[in-house]
């Protein structure tokens, strides 16, 4: 099938998440292992973990270095190499990547600058939250991007919690304010609702390990959005569903509510009132990073994403493509390009090993076509609710069971059946062993 290649052609993977990991997996072990095809995955981390999981990660409900995967070791036993670095630019002519110096958080150099060749070319570097430009935001709020920043809010949350165990928060402060904690999440999508409901389960394992000094009561989680409804993607169905679970559970959900600003201890809002946070997590809208606007005079579009076509190929350049949060498809007749969702870049993944494999053959691309199966919302313990199958309306135990069965494709294609089984056992011996909220940094 591939006689006429007389030398292995190299596909380069720029971002190690859902969507580009599993590419590299199903490549690797198509391609790479026959050697038809050098396959190369580049991250600026050595570990990936789920995006989905990240608010489990920030509440301490998960404990991030058990569900983890090294790049290298996974590239190993999948027949792909894997580069550690951070892209620059593209060099559409030389057909390079260049890779930005890689320093270390005390300023060493863990990766030079280098430039990466290429046959082809798939960027998949995912999507940052997108401020909007708000003022105070950047200084203010911890982001949920990535695994770094999801362990700097657990951090800051048990921070406060050992603090006022030891009695340390300011008195006068606490006195005025009723003893309460207040935590606000800017954006009611699916990440601020699921951190929200985990947040609440955090606050009830912490007053059973005995950090009592602040109560489940006293905490006050505010959910924040700007349109008139949670989970505004949605249909009104689910979000209305969602809405009532987690006015049930505590949470403070406020609607129709614009942010104007934000300081060291204010939100305020457009309307000019305002409330008070300590800890502020920022979950509204999504963009591609700011360094592919335009990048090697590629189209982009508002929010950064490469505009792509039908193929997935960037439309200025046919051995450039783009999967996941960081590219535009409009289907043909729609008036929207495709949602930035999981589900998107796991059908693209596997799209593009097929489309990838005519590509290198000279061959007539096929057509990426989006099936949409529906969208599962975790409320921690508290329920999960979600539509499938075109608008089927499920929650408990069995929306619960979809959710988590989500996660465990994504290890499948990794992993295969046996390992994952593996590691699903595994987890199931731990639980009765480990705490269910992570205690320490």
């Amino acid at each position: 099938m591939y006689s006429n290649i007389t030398q292995p052609h190299r596909i380069v993977i720029v971002g190690g998440g859902a969507g580009g990991l599993e590419l590299a997996t199903r490549l690797g072990n198509s391609l790479g292992k026959r050697k038809v095809a050098e396959i190369i995955l580049i991250d600026a981390s050595l570990t990936h973990i789920w995006k989905p999981l990240l608010h489990e990660v920030a509440s301490g409900t998960l404990n991030s270095s058990e569900d983890e995967l090294n790049y290298f070791a996974h590239a190993n036993k999948n027949y792909f190499k894997f580069y550690l670095g951070k892209m620059k630019n593209i060099d559409r002519q030389k057909k390079t990547v260049l890779l930005e110096e890689l320093l270390s958080e005390d300023s060493q150099t863990l990766a030079p600058s280098r430039i990466i060749s290429f046959d082809t070319l798939v960027v998949a570097i995912g999507s940052t939250s997108n401020d909007f430009g708000t003022e105070g935001a950047k200084d203010q709020c911890i982001f949920l991007d990535s695994r770094s920043q999801a362990d700097r809010f657990q951090k800051e949350f048990l921070n406060l919690y050992l603090k006022a165990q030891a009695n340390v928060l300011l008195e006068d402060d606490y006195k005025k304010r009723g003893n309460n904690l207040d935590i606000a999440i800017v954006g009611a999508g699916a990440t601020g609702v699921e951190l929200a409901a985990e947040l609440k389960h955090a606050t009830d394992q912490f007053s059973k390990y005995g950090l009592n000094s602040i109560r489940p009561q006293d905490i006050s989680i505010t959910l924040i959005e700007a349109s008139n409804r949670v989970l505004p993607i949605l249909s009104e169905k689910i979000s209305n569903s969602v809405e009532r679970e987690l006015k049930k559970m505590g949470v403070h959900v406020l609607t129709n509510c614009r942010v104007k600003k934000i300081d060291h201890k204010y939100i305020h809002f457009d309307d000019g009132h305002k409330i008070h946070a300590r800890l502020k997590v920022w979950a509204a809208g999504i963009k591609a990073p700011e360094f592919l606007k335009n990048i090697a005079d590629l189209e982009t579009n508002h929010i950064n994403q490469l505009v792509v076509r039908s193929t997935l190929q960037t439309t200025y350049d046919d051995n450039i493509f783009a999967l996941g949060d960081c590219a535009c498809y409009v289907p043909d007749g729609a008036k929207k390009a495709i949602p930035p969702r999981a589900q998107v870049a796991n059908q693209q993944a596997i799209f593009l090993e097929m489309a990838l494999k005519s590509h290198i053959m000279k061959k007539e691309l096929p057509k990426f076509s989006f099936k949409d199966k529906g969208s599962l919302v975790s409320l921690s313990k508290f329920n999960s609710v979600g539509d499938v199958l075109g608008g089927v309306k499920v929650e408990g135990n069995i929306a619960r069971l979809m959710y988590v069965s989500l996660y465990r494709l994504h290890q499948i294609v990794l992993h295969g059946v046996f390992k994952t089984s593996i590691l699903i056992l595994k987890k199931l011996l731990s639980r009765s062993s480990s705490p269910n909220l992570k205690m320490h940094h």
